[in-house]
């Protein structure tokens, strides 16, 4: 008697013998289901390009002024005034700035300010916090009861003053001459901002530390790094990669706070400083 293979039957087995995605391919594939990711992805990566060929498409030295217009606004491009000192000229197309800067040029050259601001502090910021959580939530008890005491310390305390705290008392410092004060920004704004991420990693791992798949790996023998690394950690990636997406703007947008207050990026005189200028100055 021949058996007929219906195409239901055909694809349940071809699943069967399909090999198990990974944790990062299943991602990926999810990732490219949602076309708004997809489309955030595409503008850090048009920002990523301007930021790479700022030389290229500013039209002039975002650091170059002339003294001789010191004091005279040029408008955008497509402004035009009776005075012929302001009137707009698409040689500037954002106009000038109070010393005769081009001002699309420094909008350009802050996006490396910008990106970099946004993204290495935010890798920091995450680092220090998942190290906090995982070890609160794994070890617990005294361990875990010092390590949140500590978090709930650092949490009270406001971000904002802390900031302008730093940053007026090492801006002057050689620390904080370190390329334009980049790094003592850098500092700055991961001092607090691990918090959040150390509470939701250390309830990520409280709950997967209690699951089957963590107790049969230590019943195969798996010691603890191995259990955290391998089984633990990659299943608390998820909340955390959804609240690093959201340091990164609130760090850009602290940055551009303190620029305009004076005591963000340094502004730099020399022509070919590599970050020049940011967004908040």
């Amino acid at each position: 008697m021949t058996t007929v293979t219906t195409p239901r039957q055909l694809d349940r087995d071809l699943a069967l013998r399909r090999p198990p995605r990974s944790l990062w391919s299943d991602a990926w594939r999810r990732f490219r289901k949602n076309w708004l990711a997809l489309l955030g992805l595409g503008y850090i990566a048009f920002l990523a390009v301007v930021a790479v060929a700022a030389p290229i498409i500013a039209p002039h030295n975002p650091v170059k002024s002339d003294v001789a217009r010191a004091g005279v606004f040029r408008q955008a491009g497509w402004v035009r005034d009776p005075n012929p000192m302001r009137t707009g000229s698409w040689e500037y197309p954002l106009g000038t700035d109070s010393v005769d800067r081009d001002v699309f040029s420094r909008l350009v050259y802050g996006t490396r300010v910008s990106l970099v601001v946004g993204f290495v502090p935010m890798v920091f910021t995450v680092s220090i916090g998942m190290l906090i959580g995982l070890v609160a939530g794994y070890l617990g008890g005294r361990i875990d009861n010092l390590l949140m005491r500590f978090t709930d310390v650092v949490y009270a305390f406001p971000d904002l003053l802390l900031f302008i705290i730093m940053q007026v008392a090492f801006q002057d410092a050689w620390i904080g001459r370190l390329l334009n004060g980049l790094v003592l920004l850098f500092i700055t704004l991961s001092l607090v901002s691990w918090v959040t991420v150390a509470r939701l990693v250390r309830g990520e791992v409280l709950a997967v530390k209690q699951k089957e798949f963590v107790e049969a790996a230590r019943a195969i023998g798996a010691n603890g790094l191995q259990v955290v690394l391998r089984h633990i950690v990659p299943n608390t990636l998820g909340p955390v990669i959804v609240v690093a997406a959201y340091i990164v703007p609130g760090a850009i947008i602290s940055e551009a706070i303190l620029s305009y207050l004076g005591i963000g990026i340094r502004p730099s005189v020399r022509l070919d400083a590599p970050f020049p200028t940011s967004w908040g100055a």
